[in-house]
């Protein structure tokens, strides 16, 4: 094994963060697929526990609110590799918003989960979000 499979699969890991975020933000929901596996399991303080790519983008279609926006900012990643799976947590800043206006919702989350390596790439199959404070503008 090449030394220069974990640096690897840590910034493969990184992606999946960055592309959720990223989707979230741009409602690109058709992209779910490219961040989860097709059986995974959510668990969000919003939607209760989802099963599947098909409930988390059914929850999250239901869940646009109409001229809203968001704007996700991810970091202190921190990743336990094991192999073709890996364990994986983050903070995240979630900036609520409308076109043209300053926030008018900040939250605090804590994101962690597990990550796998499937045939496309590494994915996350299990992702749990934990708020930890919220403020209003």
């Amino acid at each position: 094994m090449s030394t220069d499979t974990p640096i690897a699969d840590r910034l493969e890991i990184a992606d999946l963060f960055t592309r959720l975020a990223r989707l979230l933000d741009e409602r690109r929901w058709e992209d779910t697929g490219t961040v989860f596996t097709d059986d995974v399991t959510v668990h969000s303080p919003r939607a209760g526990e989802l099963h599947g790519i098909g409930e988390v983008v059914g929850y999250l279609r239901r869940a646009e609110v109409e001229g809203g926006r968001t704007q996700h900012v991810t970091t202190d990643l921190l990743v336990d590799l094991d192999g073709d799976r890996a364990s994986a947590s983050a903070n995240s800043l979630v900036h609520f918003y409308r076109d043209g206006r300053a926030p008018h919702l900040a939250s605090g989350l804590r994101l962690a989960g597990t990550a796998v390596r499937t045939p496309a790439g590494r994915r996350l199959r299990e992702h749990r979000i934990t708020p930890t404070w919220s403020r209003e503008a």
